[in-house]
């Protein structure tokens, strides 16, 4: 069955303003914990005062991984859970997290080896120091014993100079040793969390169709929701405050207000929680967030000289870095830089200038300039306060800290997470709101299939056979495509294409149509256009977001959501400003 996201998700919490459990921010934690809540029967809402995952879960890296480095920290739990999930996620998620042969170059041969203990000791603090093959070789043992009993992925190899120079001919001809390993890729993390988000929608309709059974009935003062569904959730939609016991919920575009009860409410805002909490009266002082700002280069022959692989190393001072290649583009990161969450986000100049010097450093041979640079962004990574220790060693771990609001309610935030482990940072926010109900668990999320992987084929042959039955007219290589896309959630896809009149393909970007995208705003809670160019399609990501494009998009999918001319005009600035935000000033979209 197919499942709607709510294109207006504050009208249905006004008319209904109450439920078990609220959740503030709609990134990946709080869509997680959204699905987690709602499996277990109970009246769960969430909204998020932007678009779902515009956030800090708009910039990850696009990795699903362990985190080898977090062992130097001595973070061994963390590394473990994370192992863990992302070897879940190879198989709940098939559609969009996938297998990354990832490659260390490497310039010494014992650097690191000395301080590595010292800053393990001290929990990080110390001068980083890029590692040398002795040390990443021991992590690398220790990275595979973690993953050992999931046998998702490769045990990692090590080659010296001339095999290394043989796999990669264009990396810097100093490098001494190459280890490779392997992770997993996050392809579309958006579309991730629109999965997992309807996933929560269709388990509150279940619940709701199933009516008050079985636990329900032993704890008649919860979940008073019977006819209408238990888990809504509302983009646009920002808690500005609280009022006699209830959180004042905003629409964002009208400025509605109404005032919503709950009986526990979890802050998932992210680098943002401090600044959630004082607006919800309870002043914290939990967060310490680093930015991470990333580049994308249209540059073939940088494309070409990965291999097809990620290339993932320590620069000089100690940073954590990548070259990965990504929808037929380059993208390069990441910087740990200290942040003032009161101000806006942004890449800096001086980091695209780092960016730059560090593919140099790496390969080179291949000629890197700003003109190539077709996207780039930046985000804040939700860590806890961490004083004087240098960002790149503050825990990378989550905790939860809980609270009273007035009225006695109870308030739970998520202090850290991360993309890899959000299933399991969801289940421990769940199960912190279950006992504060005094709710029972139903259902475990582990192993649970994800949104467009329920039935994904992941052989060449079941590939073809599920294009092959599922193929009404568009043509297996375009069924083929969405398939890819969308993961098995491309049925409904194809069928809304296929009844669609008027379907055809866009001048400005033709791996697109019509049909497609008007099923998209129709279905997936679009309110601006820039909730399609930059989250709902990789049009932004892939540098192909321009005027043409917005201009083709927001005619496209004007009757879905009623734009007249005048709106069209300011969807289309609108959107530009975002992409412009996100481009450097002289570079093309």
């Amino acid at each position: 069955m197919q499942v709607t996201l709510d294109g207006d998700g504050f009208a249905a919490l006004a008319a209904r303003p109450y439920a078990d459990v609220l959740i503030i921010g709609g990134g990946i934690n709080g869509i997680a914990a959204f699905r987690d809540l709602a499996m277990q029967g109970l009246d769960v809402a969430l909204v998020e005062r932007a678009d779902y995952a515009s956030g800090a879960s708009a910039a990850s890296s696009h990795m699903i991984h362990g985190g080898i480095r977090y062992l130097e920290n001595g973070e061994f739990r963390l590394v473990h859970e994370a192992v863990t999930e992302r070897n879940m996620l190879l198989r709940t998620a098939p559609h969009y997290v996938k297998p990354l042969q990832t490659t260390i170059p490497i310039f010494s041969t014992f650097s690191g080896v000395l301080s590595a203990p010292l800053r393990f000791l001290r929990h990080g603090a110390g001068r980083p120091r890029e590692r040398g093959a002795a040390l990443i070789k021991i992590g690398l043992e220790i990275y595979d014993s973690f993953s050992r009993g999931g046998g998702q992925v490769p045990r990692h190899t090590f080659h010296g100079r001339r095999a290394s120079l043989r796999a990669l001919p264009q990396l810097n001809p100093d490098v001494k040793y190459t280890a490779t390993y392997w992770d997993a890729s996050l392809r579309d993390p958006e579309r991730l969390a629109l999965d997992v988000l309807r996933d929560g929608v269709a388990e509150g309709r279940d619940a709701a169709a199933r009516g008050r059974a079985g636990v329900d009935a032993a704890v008649p003062s919860i979940a008073q929701a019977s006819a209408a569904a238990r888990a809504r959730a509302a983009n646009y939609t920002a808690a500005v405050g609280v009022d006699d016991g209830r959180v004042v919920l905003r629409d964002v575009d009208s400025a509605q207000e109404v005032r919503f009860a709950a009986s526990v409410v979890v802050n998932a805002t992210g680098p943002w929680t401090d600044l959630t909490n004082a607006a919800l009266h309870e002043p914290t002082r939990y967060m310490g967030g680093t930015k991470g700002s990333h580049i994308v280069l249209d540059n073939p022959e940088l494309l070409a000289a990965t291999g097809g692989r990620e290339l993932f190393f320590e620069h000089s001072d100690g940073r954590i870095v990548l070259i990965y290649p990504l929808r037929g583009r380059v993208l390069v990161g990441t910087t740990d830089l200290e942040h003032d969450m009161t101000t806006p986000v942004v890449c800096t100049d001086e980091e695209v200038d780092y960016f730059l010097g560090l593919v140099a450093h790496v390969l080179p041979g291949v000629p890197v300039d700003r003109e190539q640079i077709v996207y780039r962004y930046a985000g804040v990574r939700p860590l806890p306060g961490h004083g004087d220790l240098a960002p790149g060693f503050v825990s990378r771990d989550y905790r939860i800290e809980s609270a009273r609001l007035p009225g006695d309610v109870v308030i739970l935030s998520l202090v850290g997470g991360k993309w890899t482990t959000f299933r399991a940072s969801a289940e421990h926010l769940a199960d912190h709101a279950l006992t504060a109900l005094a709710w029972p668990r139903r259902r475990s999320t582990r192993g649970v299939a994800i949104g467009g992987g329920r039935g994904y084929p992941t052989t060449e042959r079941a590939r073809r056979q599920w294009v092959a039955e599922h193929d009404v007219g568009l043509g297996a290589a375009r069924v083929g495509v969405l398939l890819a896309r969308y993961g098995t959630v491309a049925a409904q896809v194809v069928a809304a294409i296929g009844a669609d009149p008027d379907d055809a393909p866009l001048s400005s970007a033709p791996d697109f149509s019509t049909g497609e995208l008007r099923h998209l705003a129709q279905t997936e809670a679009v309110h601006h256009l820039e909730d399609l160019l930059l989250r709902r399609t990789v049009l932004a990501f892939t540098g192909r977001a321009g005027e043409d494009v917005a201009r083709e998009v927001a005619a496209v999918v004007a009757p879905v959501r009623g734009w007249d001319a005048a709106t069209i005009d300011a969807e289309v600035a609108r959107a530009l400003a975002a992409v412009r935000a996100a481009v450097p000033a002289g570079v093309a979209a």
